[in-house]
């Protein structure tokens, strides 16, 4: 028994190979590198969905356009929001109510249409602006960014954003892409397979860490202030966040991709340059504590400092993880549908055993 299931390999994957101990993410054949220089994120979903009968071919930026424009339709059936809800609680309930009968080979698309249609959607409510209707013709990250801000959008912000959904679009048997998978292996469907992947990244132990990170920022205020203040976070207990990973072993390698896309925007009105200096000190103060244990920078510290520039609001950082992970999300529930099982561990039982001879009272 793998308590946490470390290590167990409950799937056959063509989608993704994580190498914790080498920290290599290879996607499809590519390294991550090269995936993240060489491919937009419609070139990456052509990849992931590559081999699976009925999706869209060669022109998959015009196919997710105009199924942007489908989910935004769809989007007016479900206004007003509730407002009691949260931000990702919103996007939750829009998504759950895309329906089953929308054709089988379109479904992939419309999902990773509607998330990203439905995140802008959100947030714009929540500031109290109407939703924006998409631009079909754009690509999926520019055309986000343009919905969400209502105005023209710089290239070099398109680029970054893209860049992102491309670094976040799959990662192996995580919680999210294994919740989707076993709800999918019911025969489910591949929406109420997506809003359980979505269920699964909202806990803050998978896909909420970037948030925290820029509070951790805030509180540390100044370059001058950040060793004293990350070496007692240390010493109290607490986790420094934006460091350590459950599988890597070294530094993540979707930080490294992710602090190049943060150099791109480091000239626009941001504190880059600051969290580079917390990251330095943090890595020191870590090595310095916590010898024997390798906690290197990982995905989430740069997430939040590339999301805050550009101009993200935090409740949405989850959100827009979402918006490429969705990605890997929909390869992974086909790949599950193609040729896999109902997923149906077991479980060892450690409660009290009748006694013989006694009659429960």
């Amino acid at each position: 028994m793998s308590i946490g299931l470390d290590d167990v390999i409950a799937a056959t994957t063509v989608m993704s190979h994580v190498d914790g101990e080498a920290g290599r993410l290879i996607v499809r054949g590519y390294e991550l590198d090269d995936l993240a220089a060489k491919f937009s994120f419609e070139e990456v979903l052509g990849l992931l969905w590559s081999g699976f009968h009925g999706l869209p071919g060669d022109d998959i930026q015009a196919e997710l356009g105009r199924a942007r424009f489908e989910a935004f339709q769809l989007l007016q059936d479900s206004l007003p929001l509730p407002g009691q809800l949260s931000a990702i609680e919103q996007l939750r309930y829009l998504l759950s109510a895309l329906p089953d009968s929308v054709d089988v080979a379109r479904q992939p698309l419309l999902a990773v249409a509607a998330t990203g249609v439905f995140t802008a959607a959100v947030l714009r409510i929540r500031g109290g602006a109407a939703p924006v209707a998409p631009d079909p013709s754009m690509g999926h990250a520019h055309d986000f960014l343009r919905m969400l801000r209502n105005e023209v959008v710089p290239a070099h912000h398109a680029k970054a954003l893209d860049t992102y959904l491309v670094t976040v679009a799959d990662h192996g048997l995580n919680a999210s892409t294994f919740a989707a998978r076993t709800i999918a292996s019911t025969q489910a469907g591949l929406f109420s397979s997506v809003v359980g992947g979505l269920c699964a990244l909202k806990g803050p132990l998978h896909g909420g860490a970037p948030g925290p990170v820029l509070d951790m920022l805030d509180a540390i205020g100044s370059e001058e202030n950040a060793r004293a203040w990350l070496t007692d976070a240390v010493q109290n207990g607490e986790r420094l966040m934006g460091f350590g990973h459950r599988v890597y072993r070294v530094r993540d390698p979707r930080a490294d991709v992710l602090k190049r896309v943060a150099k791109s925007l480091r000239e626009d009105a941001n504190r880059i340059k600051f969290a580079e200096q917390v990251e330095a000190a943090a890595l020191g103060v870590l090595a310095d504590r916590k010898k024997g244990r390798v906690l290197e920078t990982n995905v989430e510290f740069y997430t939040a400092l590339v999301l805050e520039a550009l101009k993200l609001p935090r409740e949405s950082f989850t959100m827009i993880f979402a918006t490429g992970r969705v990605a890997g999300w929909t390869a992974h529930i086909l790949e599950q549908l193609d040729g896999g099982r109902l997923i149906r561990p077991q479980s060892q039982y450690v409660g009290p055993m009748p006694t013989p001879g006694v009659a429960a009272e």
